[in-house]
């Protein structure tokens, strides 16, 4: 099929558009580059006639109207968000209008289109969202997430994602338009921006700089290995029932301060020169409304599409780490694009 994929400059975007290609689909990538794209993930398949790429903004709907008339996709698989929550504390205005009015836009855009070619049954709209939606769980391993738990969003990214979420339900229900829906876990593995944890602590201990951690590092996660997720996303859009969603994770939950450990103890085998790393982890002032533990129960994607989790957070990690090592002309651009090389001592000259 041809998939219309927003935001495949991005992190989990990008591995998407390589998974997606990989598969024999064609890709027309919508994104508008904005500070945390980067074409250069998708260096791999960019000569493959498979892709195609178009610099657009999802609110901007004369340019989606056009895109989809000259492209003429199967589905759409939309994950174009602003998505730091740190960020969307200091600035929530740009996520409401990104997050919520831009999948508006889309909607109304992708409606437009399969109405047009007369409301094909087989047209998809895959909404991409997270597990913040959720809110916070409780410690007790028996609970997790669902796919009927009840919203509840503590930060300003994650009220934008859950009102997303929510329209698109609506333009299923009120115009039949035919969508299905995921929410993951924390994703991790290479080609993830600097600002992001994991590739903060790597950085940070490269540089030997503090490792922030925020609070007393007892937040817990479930981390799912991105080209683990490319590959539930890709099943949710051809497997998955119009209207249903699914919630995607890895079932490797662990606290921040054990998953920071565990990336300074392999840094320790690799830049022994720097060991021990540990010794670099700072506990910072926790930032407001921080939500204590996510836990995703998978099984709906597993009965449903056939999928689970493939890569372990022990290998995971082992693999990220050694691709941050390989590929510093690809970390150290973005570094200084965004003005952290020098602060952490990783200038282009360092």
């Amino acid at each position: 099929m041809k998939i219309l994929v927003t935001g495949g400059a991005g992190f989990i975007g990008s591995a998407v558009v390589r998974h997606a290609v990989a598969q024999g689909h064609a890709v027309v990538n919508l994104d508008a580059l904005t500070y945390a794209a980067c074409l250069d993930n998708l260096a791999s398949v960019a000569d493959s006639p498979l892709y195609a790429f178009e610099r657009a903004d999802i609110r901007d709907a004369e340019a989606l109207r056009r895109i989809f008339r000259d492209h003429a996709p199967d589905a759409v698989m939309h994950l174009a968000a602003e998505s730091h929550v740190d960020r969307s504390i200091d600035a929530p205005g740009g996520f409401v209008d990104t997050n919520v009015m831009g999948t508006a836009t889309l909607l109304q855009a992708a409606r437009g289109y399969w109405e047009g070619r007369g409301r094909p049954a087989e047209f998809r709209f895959h909404h991409v969202s997270t597990d913040e939606v959720f809110g916070s769980l409780p410690g007790d391993p028996d609970h997790r997430f669902t796919e009927t738990t009840p919203y509840a969003p503590n930060s300003p990214y994650a009220a934008s994602k859950a009102a997303s979420d929510h329209m698109v339900r609506a333009w299923g229900r009120t115009y039949g338009l035919p969508v299905v829906l995921s929410n993951c876990s924390n994703n991790y593995g290479p080609f993830h921006f600097p600002e992001k944890l994991i590739p903060v602590v790597i950085l940070s201990a490269l540089a030997g700089q503090p490792i922030p951690i925020y609070g007393d590092g007892g937040h817990v996660r479930d981390w799912l290995f991105v080209e683990d997720h490319a590959e539930a996303l890709l099943r949710v859009l051809t497997r998955g029932e119009v209207g249903r969603s699914y919630n995607l994770g890895a079932e490797a939950e662990v606290t921040n301060l054990e998953l920071v450990r565990r990336i300074c103890r392999l840094l320790d085998l690799r830049r022994p020169a720097g060991a021990p790393h540990e010794e670099l982890i700072t506990l910072v002032a926790d930032r407001p409304g921080h939500d204590r533990r996510y836990a995703i129960d998978p099984e709906r994607a597993a009965s449903e599409l056939g999928w689970r989790a493939q890569v372990s957070l022990e290998e995971g990690l082992s693999r990220t780490v050694d691709w941050y090592l390989e590929n510093r002309d690809w970390w150290q651009p973005l570094l200084d694009r965004a003005g952290l090389g020098q602060r952490l001592g990783l200038g282009a000259g360092a």
